[in-house]
C-alpha cells in the first residue's frame, strides 16, 4: 500500500483552501467544494485539528481527507454542479 503524504498546514483565502502537505506540495481546492467551510466563519474555519490521514473542523463537522484533495474527485449536489 503506498503511503499518503500528511497534511502540515492549512490556510485560506477568499475562495481556496490551501494544503501543505510534508512532501512539500501545496494543493488549493476550491471552499465551493465544501460548503461547511465556505459558510462558516473564519474563525470557525482556524478552529481544525491535522491528522495523518486529513484535515478536521469539529464545529463544523467537516472531515477532508488526503486522499480526497488529491483525487480531486468531488461530488457536488446537482444544484451545484453548473453555473447559472
Amino acid at each position: 500500500m503506498v503511503s499518503l503524504p500528511e497534511p502540515t498546514k492549512i490556510s485560506f483565502d477568499q475562495d481556496s483552501m490551501w494544503v501543505t502537505l510534508d512532501d512539500g506540495r501545496v494543493i488549493g481546492v476550491p471552499l465551493a467544494w465544501f460548503p461547511r467551510l465556505l459558510n462558516g466563519s473564519e474563525q470557525d474555519r482556524q478552529d481544525f485539528f491535522l491528522s495523518p490521514s486529513g484535515m478536521h473542523w469539529e464545529a463544523l463537522d467537516e472531515d477532508i481527507s488526503v486522499r480526497l484533495i488529491l483525487s480531486g474527485r468531488i461530488e457536488l449536489p446537482p444544484e451545484k454542479r453548473y453555473a447559472a
